[in-house]
């Protein structure tokens, strides 16, 4: 039994939750002004900016009725 299933969903909220926590923490401790800092939170923020962008380009579209039965949506 899996605690949280992997999918496209739970990466991205597992991506912006890391994100997000890291730029409240930094700015809680005043280390943002690092630079080492902000490159790994903005590197953080490319990396989830490409797995959306690559998602995006995979997703495919689902037909959601089956082509032997069509239906009247004229009414």
């Amino acid at each position: 039994m899996k605690l949280m299933p992997i999918n496209n969903n739970s990466i991205a909220l597992i991506l912006v939750t890391i994100i997000g926590i890291g730029f409240f923490i930094a700015g809680m401790t005043k280390v943002l002004d690092y630079f080492i800092v902000k490159v790994l939170l903005f590197g953080g923020f490319t990396v989830l900016i490409a797995v959306a962008i690559g998602y995006g380009i995979k997703n495919d579209s689902k037909k959601n009725r089956p082509e032997d039965k069509l239906q009247d949506d004229s009414y």
